[in-house]
């Protein structure tokens, strides 16, 4: 395993890093409880010592499994988890004020939730799971972090920036009040090469690189005659003629860049890991064998840069999360 700086941190953390989503038990289906601490035992033993869960993850559950297997590693394991909007609603809408999604007790309440799912202290990493650049001025989020921070409760603070937007999060970068941003980057969405991660290695911001596999659309193995059960999230996410444009879209990578199947994971988890203003990828590993095979990519280094120029032409700008 190999290890980068988390921002201003002093944090060394695995490249490879433990999206813990789909350890909730909810949206996404296939595996329990048993085949999730596998896989998050497995992740530690090949060298992962960063995972990043949620309070919103199966309402605490994805929490209290990581917790279950930090508290038990017997060496530092970085977490991060995330405040959940009071409003339920994903992402951030504009217009609406900051008193309906993070007033400042919800964050301190919220924040001493998670540490009760973890049974841990200390988190080494808090974030707001929506970000609108309109609450920049407002101090409900400035005060509740300086609050945690001083009372020993968050060592570290981000944002979770809103589903293609990352943009949206310049203005709270420049602030200086926070060490880290969570964003979609992938071979898909590689918009925040334009402004956000410059920004971010000149303000020395620590960079968590989300869905880097497209929720599996870039794992190659989705087709248009995948089934989804419809209490899966991705019975949504790849709903109508998703499945066919994201076959496709990958195809057409795969003739562009004659590799064959099997190759796309490590070209998309690779993609990420190129970009050195990325400090970690968080795929979500939900068995021992997508854990074993991931846990292998940071040692490969970087894309070559001609595999690099190829895969810009793929850029693909398109929203399947959307309103919900």
């Amino acid at each position: 395993m190999h290890y980068r700086k988390l921002g201003r941190t002093n944090y060394h953390v695995s490249e490879m890093g433990y999206g813990a989503w789909g350890v909730g038990g909810t949206q996404w289906l296939g595996g329990d409880d048993r085949q999730s601490l596998d896989a998050l035992h497995a992740a530690l033993e090949r060298g992962v010592n960063f995972i990043d869960t949620a309070l919103a993850y199966g309402n605490g559950h994805s929490e209290q499994l990581v917790g279950q297997v930090v508290r038990a590693a017997g060496y530092k394991i970085y977490v991060a988890t995330k405040v959940p909007p009071k409003n339920q609603k994903w992402p951030a809408r504009p217009g609406v004020d900051i008193s309906e999604v993070f007033p400042h007790d919800y964050i301190i309440s919220s924040t001493e939730h998670s540490l009760k799912n973890l049974g841990l202290d200390t988190v080494d990493l808090q974030q707001l799971h929506v970000w609108n650049p309109e609450w920049i001025d407002r101090d409900d989020w400035m005060r509740a972090f300086e609050e945690l921070k001083t009372s020993g409760k968050v060592r570290a603070v981000g944002v979770s920036i809103n589903d293609h937007q990352p943009d949206s999060a310049l203005t709270i970068i420049e602030t200086g009040l926070i060490e880290t941003v969570q964003v979609i980057y992938n071979i898909f969405d590689q918009s925040p090469e334009q402004h956000l991660l410059p920004l971010c290695t000149a303000r020395g911001i620590g960079v968590i690189s989300r869905a880097p596999l497209d929720e599996g659309g870039l794992t190659g193995k989705i087709n248009k005659d995948t089934h989804f059960e419809p209490s899966d999230f991705r019975a949504s996410y790849f709903e109508a003629d998703r499945k066919k444009e994201v076959a496709e879209h990958v195809a057409a990578i795969e003739r562009d860049l004659g590799i064959q199947n099997g190759a796309m994971p490590e070209l998309a988890l690779r993609f990420c890991l190129s970009h050195p203003a990325v400090t970690t990828v968080i795929p979500g590993m939900r068995n021992r064998a997508n854990v074993e095979f991931n846990c292998a990519i940071p040692g490969k280094g970087p894309l070559p840069e001609k595999v690099l120029a190829v895969l810009k032409r793929h850029a693909w700008n398109r929203n399947f999360y959307g309103l919900d």
